[in-house]
């Protein structure tokens, strides 16, 4: 059984934008995922905590992809490899 997505928001202490992430990002909820990350992006550059993903896809991957320029990555130990294998570090930092 999969773990509903649910995101909430708050600033680091510089101000920065934070997307918190939680549950699991599949082809079913990939679409809400973009939405909460176009909402995000509309303030310029932020971040994505997604530590407390327990598991994203292919779709939810590609919901990233549109931003990268403008967004830094935290995710777990469990997820970072899987960001990596999908070259995102390549594009954008992520904190492990």
């Amino acid at each position: 059984m999969s773990t509903a997505l649910s995101f909430g928001t708050g600033r680091r202490p510089d101000g920065t934008p934070v997307l918190m992430v939680t549950g699991e990002i599949d082809m079913s909820n990939a679409g809400s995922f973009a939405l909460a990350l176009q909402e995000a992006a509309g303030s310029g550059s932020f971040v994505v905590d997604l530590t407390r993903v327990e598991y994203i896809d292919s779709a939810g991957l590609a919901a990233i992809f549109p931003h990268v320029e403008h967004l830094r990555l935290i995710a777990s130990p469990l997820l970072g490899p899987v960001l990596t294998i999908a070259g995102m570090d390549d594009l954008t930092t992520i904190e492990v």
